[in-house]
């Protein structure tokens, strides 16, 4: 199956994940667990790859789900820190987010 991404999904990709409400996140703990999670996505890819020195055992759709998958568990780690900078250390993150994105806009990564 060749992917083909259409125009318009260069735009923007927005994302809304909740705040765990049911956790004590630390700046140390949360850090650890976007290595952790980051690691798991590596070796999703790796293993499709075959960079483990495994057979290739999965289809690739199978194999780009698992991948998908890993890829929101590090995108919800990396939402619960945020939570934790804002809460617990009172960052602003839309004043970063706002620089972050015109420093991409003035990289020429974005328009």
């Amino acid at each position: 199956m060749d992917y083909k991404p259409r125009a318009e999904q260069f735009a923007t990709k927005t994302v809304t994940l909740p705040r765990l409400n049911r956790l004590s996140p630390s700046l140390e703990s949360t850090a650890l667990k976007i290595m952790e999670e980051s690691g798991e996505l590596a070796q999703a890819i790796g293993k499709f790859r075959g960079l483990s020195g495994e057979r290739q055992r999965l289809e690739e759709e199978e194999a780009m789900q698992r991948v998908a998958c890993e890829l929101v568990d590090v995108a919800q780690t990396a939402v619960t820190m945020m939570f934790v900078l804002e809460e617990q250390y009172g960052i602003n993150l839309e004043t970063i987010l706002q620089e972050h994105i015109m420093k991409l806009r003035q990289k020429g990564y974005c328009d």
